[in-house]
């Protein structure tokens, strides 16, 4: 039976539908329901179990590209080579392998929320049982300070509220009676006479009959989403398909270079040793190391920024997001209640009503709600000579509250409440106009008015009064009759003071800005035209229920505010977006906000958020500032410009010096360079690109989102990669005609010219400014590349030199070496700024 078809039901329909009764199950029926129904827990995480586990990390392809580096490394004699690059896969694999646990840390945060044991009727007795052993069917007895153990139809009710803000991200209290709902609302919110598991009472008594249990409830839901592994996120696609480029260009350029050689000019093992060399050149084996250190540079300068990283990966899809959802309470709005209208019915201003509403604040005893506060904060009102007499506590048949006070012996009962309460009791109203009945078309007018604060997405109370005139000991509720309603007060949580700015930020800085809220649809669009944010479409819970993916998939980026969504639906409108190719962020901070935080391909939470919210964030904001967040999102972007600077010129200059090496060895006699000249090239390079993590990116890149695009790495390398090839092959045909160049000579010069032009290249590709100097890089990687060109100039000069087979070079060399150079240089900014123009 679906849950909305109890909630039409009489509490003794709804009991024989679960073949309960007013007494319980008995011990037999309820070990019988447990077999069928399993326990009342919520769903597990995959456990994740020893070497099995972290062997299954070794799948990814650019991590069997460098594991296979390594063994070739340690074939041709380059043990040293071979360790840096098994430490750097055994380091990114373990901390792969320690996120796995993250939705096994989540799950368990959230089973913590929820009590161990539940009051229940077994045998017609009250029990305390283990929570795990409830089954549908059993009657359950709720009382304030309770968690709710389980889904429940509500049997019997007296004031009682729930706080299920954290399920459903309603900011008050809601009352749940044993009423059957004549319509059943596909917004849970308005559910009320159903419970929710992990929800807390905080007034009255109610006993209830359990309808759902474990996976099947609404927690459950959620758990299940936290425990299932999260979709891939845009970075990890990115590298994923990066892995898979290097691999098949890898593979197709080796074979053709292996069999060629083996084939027409060297012995299968010298064959064979270049192949694998080239393999070892081919492959980004530092692209691991560069990104732990880029991610942990963002990471710190992050915190500086108030966004502490969780898990320093997210980094890049945070520089990438282009869609953020949030909510709306304590992001855009103060998340604190204030008063801001207090009117006469015809909507003046009016201080009568102020003063009415504060003495009826200031003096009921019951527990003050968040409006009483407000009320009471909004200013100083002087109540000199008002004696309180008596008071009619606030209930929640009547909905309003009453104190009875009395200045220079006049006394005043003043009433406040629900304004549907209030107008019943009233028989006139006071207004600019004087004292007039309320009836007719002045009612409906008042109750209008009503109705458009309301919609305008006020929290409204309606306060009113009348002289009594019998001097009596204790008034009751029979008293409250022939009100004058003086007016309104109104109250709203009123939008932060640099929210519009922010938005403004983000919309500026190429972020589509969402909300996805508990709360409903006027109060969000109230405060989205306080802030100037234009609303282009909103849907409801309600109306999402009704929708396919794929419909929802079609609306979903013309739509600004989802209002009355579930857990549940805020996961589908993050997979929605997903599906639409965006990169998604998702700010929240409440158990109902768990899933779409996993979802998401960064979710982010706050320092106040609850547990289970910040365990299954990626990043957490130290303040829920969207000002803070646009500060992360920079720096993000800064982590991601660095991590494609090692990309681009790692990939392009080594896939051009290999096709350069394999070209060669087809037309020489000789081996263009040694397999062992090759690593140290390799090495002396790699040593240069270490420091681009503390490199500048410019301003002008960072400007909007970026993201992984395996097509333009592609077009880069094949459009960069030949221009180097094509320096090559003229500093050959130099070194063949000009110097007649033997093996060594040949061997030693390309080696330098290599190492010079393709680490200077670095200062022209990391920037799309032209000319290229105009963008200053980091002094860390100036030195570098410095340092390692002074490296390679030296080399033939050293006695270590001789044991890689280097010699010493004409001194003329020199020169041609400089045009080369510059030549290079100015022909690659050329070509780029052809590249770059109308790319991003």
């Amino acid at each position: 039976m679906k849950t909305e078809d109890l909630l039409a039901m009489t509490v003794d329909d709804c009991l024989a539908h679960l073949g309960s009764s007013p007494s319980g199950l008995s011990t037999d029926e309820a070990v019988l329901r447990q077999k069928r129904y399993g326990m009342n827990e919520i769903a597990e995480a995959r456990r994740y179990r020893g070497l099995i586990a972290f062997l299954g990390h070794l799948k990814n392809p650019l991590v069997i590209i460098l594991i296979i580096a390594a063994i070739i490394s340690a074939f041709v004699g380059e043990i040293v080579q071979a360790i840096i690059i098994l430490v750097i896969v055994v380091l990114s694999v373990t901390l792969d392998f320690f996120q796995e646990y993250r939705a096994e840390a989540a799950v368990d945060l959230l089973k913590q929320k929820i009590s161990r044991t539940a009051t229940a009727l077994r045998d017609g007795e009250r029990r305390e049982i283990r929570m795990a052993e409830l089954v549908p069917g059993d009657v359950i007895d709720l009382t304030a300070g309770d968690i709710v153990p389980a889904d429940a139809r509500v049997l019997a009710a007296r004031d009682f509220f729930i706080n299920q803000s954290a399920l459903t991200g309603e900011p008050f209290p809601v009352e749940k009676t044993a009423d059957r709902l004549s319509v059943v609302e596909t917004d849970r919110t308005a559910w009320d006479n159903y419970l929710f598991l992990g929800t807390s009472v905080v007034s009255g008594h109610a006993t209830a009959v359990v309808a759902m249990t474990g996976k099947n409830t609404e927690y459950g839901h959620i758990a299940q989403v936290l425990a299932a592994r999260p979709p891939e996120t845009e970075f990890e696609r990115g590298l994923r398909h990066f892995g898979y480029l290097i691999m098949r260009t890898t593979f197709l350029l080796v074979l053709v270079v292996f069999l060629v050689n083996a084939i027409f000019k060297h012995g299968v093992l010298e064959s064979l040793l270049f192949a694998v060399a080239l393999a070892v050149g081919l492959t980004p084996e530092l692209l691991p190391m560069i990104l732990s250190l880029n991610l942990a540079k963002g990471a710190i300068a992050m915190s500086e920024k108030g966004v502490l990283v969780k898990h320093p990966e997210a980094i890049q899809n945070f520089g990438s997001m282009d869609v953020l959802c949030t909510d709306k309470t304590g992001t855009l709005t103060e998340n604190a209640i204030s008063l801001v209208l207090h009117t006469d019915p015809e909507g003046h201003d009016d201080e009568t009503v102020l003063l009415f509403s504060y003495l009826n604040s200031l003096n009921q005893t019951g527990l003050k709600s968040p409006l009483d506060e407000a009320i009471l904060a909004y200013r100083d009102i002087p109540v000199e000579g008002y004696r309180k007499v008596d008071e009619i506590p606030f209930d929640f048949v009547r909905k309003r509250v009453s104190v009875i006070v009395e200045k220079g012996g006049e006394r005043f009962l003043v009433t406040k409440g629900a304004p549907e309460q209030v107008f019943d009791a009233c028989s006139s109203t006071r207004d600019q106009a004087g004292v007039r009945p309320f009836t007719g078309e002045l009612a409906e007018e008042v109750e209008h008015r009503y109705e458009a604060l309301s919609a305008d997405g006020f929290r409204v109370l309606a306060v009113a009064c009348r002289p009594v005139g019998d001097a009596k000991a204790v008034y009751t509720p029979d008293d409250e009759k022939d009100l004058v309603l003086l007016g309104f007060v109104a109250f709203i949580d009123p939008p932060k003071e640099k929210a519009r700015e922010s938005l403004q930020r983000l919309i500026r800085d190429g972020i589509d800005l969402k909300i996805v809220t508990g709360d409903n649809e006027q109060v969000t669009r109230k405060i989205c035209r306080d802030l100037d944010f234009p609303v282009h479409r909103a849907l409801t819970g309600a109306e999402i229920t009704h929708m396919t993916d794929e419909a929802l998939a079609r609306v979903v980026d013309e739509t600004t505010i989802f209002a009355r969504v579930t857990p549940i639906q805020k996961d589908q409108i993050i997979r929605a977006l997903m599906r639409n190719n965006h990169i998604v962020g998702f700010l929240g901070d409440g158990i109902n906000d768990a899933p779409a935080l996993r979802t998401a391909d960064v979710g982010i939470s706050v320092d106040t958020a609850v547990d289970i919210a910040k365990e299954a964030a990626d990043i957490v904001l130290l303040e829920k500032d969207l000002q803070v967040l646009g500060d992360g999102v920079i720096e993000g972007r800064r982590t991601f410009g660095n991590t494609m600077k090692y990309l681009m010129m790692g990939t392009s200059s080594n896939f051009g010096n290999m096709f350069s090496v394999a070209g060669a060895s087809l037309l020489l006699p000789f081996l263009p360079m040694l397999p062992i000249q090759i690593l140290l090239n390799n090495l002396l390079y790699d040593l240069s690109e270490s420091t681009i993590p503390t490199d500048r990116v410019d301003d002008e890149y960072i400007s909007h989102p970026r993201r992984w695009d395996i097509h333009f790495i592609r077009d880069f390398i094949l459009v960069f990669g030949p221009i180097s090839s094509l320096f090559d092959f003229l500093t050959f045909g130099i070194l063949l005609l000009v110097f007649h160049a033997t093996a060594p000579l040949f061997q030693t010069a390309w080696f330098i010219e290599s190492i010079v032009t393709q680490t200077l290249i670095i200062f022209v590709i990391r920037t799309r400014m032209s000319p290229f100097y105009r963008s200053r890089p980091s002094w860390q990687l100036a030195f570098s590349t410095a340092a390692v060109i002074a490296a390679a100039l030296a080399m033939p000069f050293l006695p270590l030199g001789t044991a890689f087979g280097f010699v010493l070079l004409p001194p003329h060399f020199y020169l041609v070496l400089a045009g080369l150079v510059a030549g290079y240089l100015v022909t690659v900014e050329m070509v780029k700024v052809r590249f770059f123009a109308g790319r991003f």
